[in-house]
């Protein structure tokens, strides 16, 4: 795959493959909530119209961020799972919880209160791998 990007600055050339505002919640809810089906995706509150999932998850399957495989017992279901460089995105997600809960939630009256946030506040980084660990547990049986 040969990608285009803007300039030369780290933070623009990962914007530009992370700057669109789907990308970090497909991967959101592959990492947190357990999403792995294009049905699963499609069901989630956040509403992904079914094209742009698809274009979303085949982007980020070509980028290397997830993988596409089939189910054990079911080979007409692709699942989808997050690989070592898409797990390495987890302390973006974390930082993105703080982030949001310190400077947004005075704006969205419907942001919902997490107790996971004040654990991510305390420890950060035990968090971030406490998720990353998660993750793999849940994913072991699908590689």
């Amino acid at each position: 795959m040969d990608y285009k990007f803007r300039c030369q600055c780290p933070i623009t050339s990962a914007l530009d493959i992370l700057g669109d505002k789907w990308v970090l919640v497909i991967i959101k809810q592959m990492l947190i909530e357990d999403k792995k089906t294009f049905k699963d995706f499609t069901q989630s509150d956040e509403a992904i119209a079914t094209n742009i999932l698809s274009s979303k998850l085949k982007c980020l399957e070509e980028l290397g961020i997830i993988i596409k495989t089939q189910l054990p017992d079911n080979k007409k279901t692709n699942i989808y799972l997050l690989t070592e460089k898409g797990l390495a995105l987890t302390p973006i997600i974390v930082e993105l919880s703080i982030w949001s809960d310190e400077n947004v939630r005075e704006l969205n009256s419907i942001m919902r209160d997490s107790p996971e946030i004040a654990i991510m506040k305390s420890d950060k980084n035990t968090f971030i791998q406490m998720i990353k660990d998660n993750y793999k547990s849940n994913t072991e049986k699908f590689r």
